[in-house]
């Protein structure tokens, strides 16, 4: 069999009874991931966070996009929620050999109620978002000891790294 045959029976495989939508090349081998992040899946901050990503140099993430980002870990709205963020965590440690996660959430994040639940002032927002990071990191740990865990905070001026004591941008 030459390579157009091989070619066109990988295609037919793939394509009965689907047909193909579009055509890229990946590649399909096993890979090590650089973190797993957990974000929200607000649009308004999707371009900061990956440009963020690529300048910590996370090229291979393992996204855990959710409402809420962090949220679903320090506050969730049910065990199930924080459950299953649980779980992806593990999901991502156990087949991409994770060794770190990003936790993050966002100002104006509507399942917190938006800026307005803080009655519009930025701080007070930045100080709460600060203690449900650090509670989401303090699940995390607990979880998982072996994990290294790094918190953001994510406005439309920048992201800023969350510690223990201070606030530092970091884009």
């Amino acid at each position: 069999m030459n390579e157009a045959e091989s070619s066109s029976k990988i295609e037919k495989r793939w394509t009965s009874p689907m047909q193909k939508a579009f055509h890229f090349d990946s590649s399909s081998e096993p890979y090590v991931a650089d973190a797993a992040v957990l974000c929200c899946f607000d649009q308004r901050i999707r371009l900061a966070v990956n440009k963020f990503l690529q300048r910590r140099g996370i090229l291979r993430p393992d996204m855990i996009v959710v409402a809420g980002g962090a949220k679903t870990l320090a506050s969730p709205r049910n065990d199930f929620e924080r459950d299953f963020i649980l779980e992806q965590v593990r999901m991502s440690i156990l087949l991409h050999r994770t060794v770190r996660v990003f936790l993050m959430s966002h100002s104006d994040c509507a399942t917190y109620g938006g800026l307005a639940a803080f009655g519009g002032d930025h701080g007070r927002e930045a100080d709460h978002h600060k203690q449900e990071l650090l509670r989401a990191a303090e699940l995390i740990r607990t979880n998982f000891p072996e994990i290294e865990v790094e918190c953001f905070f994510v406005t439309f001026e920048g992201i800023f790294a969350m510690k223990a004591d201070a606030v530092e941008q970091v884009a």
